[in-house]
């Protein structure tokens, strides 16, 4: 391991805490296409599959920033644990309706339910933020490995989802998601050294973190980004079953995965200058550049090495995206608003696997890629139009509104 990755693990519990949300983030990957899977495989209706997809990612996106702004004040272990189970108990109730043909409404009942689980992964960045808070250089180094778990999990899930559902049974996916899920949970919210200290509501002044101007832009970027990656997973995996390859799409995806992990692992190695709102703006503008290759793809290899170039672009988006979140939403309201920017993924992901799983059905799979490709403009045209927001001072010195009370070392430091 490079010696600032090594660095950034010297600190007691890191580890742990670190590999326990490795865990807790597989059903992100997995979860989704495991549904799309194994309804596919069921009843052979993309449309059906990408509404019920959207529906999870649409669930996650309500119930998400909820259950954040929950942990900000009551702490991880008091509030993930019961959410986990609901959510565990509303997966098994989906697999058993699917298996059983039951009416389709109650496949879209319990999706809602399946889809209330925490952001796992910004439950892990706000323990790096409390242990090395104070130290860009460090908390670049640690958003970045954690970037690069995000896309070990993306590189990995997708192929253990469709390759247990292709291989095994329809439903194998998503059960295993879920079992993922409890797991990398409960040993989260076990390691109480490393969680941090809650804040008592009268803290919580000034309503919602989404009140910050800059989490707005990065939001609503979000919402087109999370488009561009529900579009691409729907029409991966319509396109290799068209080729008579569907389980190769898992491959594909992980191909896709493997750019931005290896982009992920060198950006956090780099000591970086200047306004990383700038550095933002243009891996946003990158991300939609690449899905324009992907409609002259004409088979799997094609597909696989344009998928991989359009990955280089997302891990250090991600990153900076996380250090901008830092930067312009409160200190007390910090998961929340790391949870916000998953919420305008989720919401994209929900609006770009719903259209491309019925431009897929409409048009065929090649012209489902349209979808990304229009997303990505969106994304493009948003951030361009909202970057003044982040790219000048945040309103107290870069920590938000609802900090200007809290008389801490760390505020006089950046003031």
């Amino acid at each position: 391991m490079p010696s600032p990755y090594r660095a950034i693990f010297s600190a007691p519990g890191t580890k742990g805490f670190s590999a326990a949300g490795f865990l807790g983030r597989m059903p992100l990957s997995m979860m989704g296409i495991g549904v799309v899977t194994m309804v596919s495989q069921l009843t052979g209706r993309y449309g059906l599959a990408g509404a019920l997809s959207a529906t999870l990612a649409m669930s996650a996106a309500v119930c998400g920033p909820q259950v954040s702004r929950l942990v900000d004040r009551y702490g991880q272990r008091r509030v993930l644990r019961p959410v986990t189970l609901v959510a565990v108990a509303a997966v098994a109730g989906l697999l058993v309706c699917a298996q059983q043909g039951a009416p389709e409404w109650t496949l879209f009942v319990f999706s809602v339910g399946a889809g209330c689980v925490p952001s796992v992964g910004s439950m892990v960045r706000s323990r790096w933020a409390e242990i090395y808070r104070g130290s860009g250089r460090d908390l670049h180094t640690a958003y970045s490995w954690e970037s690069i778990v995000d896309e070990v999990c993306f590189i990995f899930g997708p192929i253990i989802s469709i390759g247990l559902s292709t291989a095994w049974f329809p439903e194998a996916g998503p059960l295993i998601a879920a079992a993922f899920l409890l797991v990398g949970v409960f040993w989260l919210t076990a390691q109480r050294a490393t969680e941090p200290m809650p804040h008592p509501k009268s803290q919580h002044t000034g309503g919602s973190a989404l009140r910050s101007r800059g989490l707005q832009v990065l939001v609503a970027t979000f919402v087109a980004t999370g488009a561009i990656f529900g579009g691409v997973d729907v029409v991966t995996v319509a396109f290799a079953e068209e080729r008579g390859h569907k389980a190769a799409a898992s491959l594909v995806l992980a191909v896709y995965a493997l750019g931005s992990c290896l982009a992920g692992a060198v950006f956090g190695l780099l000591h970086l200058k200047g306004n990383p709102a700038t550095r933002w703006l243009v891996g946003v503008g990158a991300m939609a550049v690449s899905m324009i290759p992907l409609l002259l793809a004409g088979n799997l290899p094609l597909l696989a090495v344009a998928l991989f170039v359009a990955g280089l672009a997302i891990a250090p988006t991600m990153v900076t995206t996380m250090a901008l979140v830092e930067a312009h939403v409160p200190r007390t309201k910090l998961t929340e608003g790391m949870t916000w920017t998953s919420t305008g993924l989720a919401v994209g992901v929900a609006l770009g696997s719903s259209a491309a799983g019925w431009v897929v059905d409409a048009a065929g799979a090649k012209a489902g890629y349209a979808v990304p490709v229009v997303a990505g403009a969106l994304a493009a045209a948003v951030a361009f139009l909202g970057y003044r927001r982040l790219a000048g001072p945040a309103a107290t010195g870069g920590r938000g509104e609802d900090d200007r009370h809290l008389r801490t070392d760390d505020d006089e430091r950046v003031a």
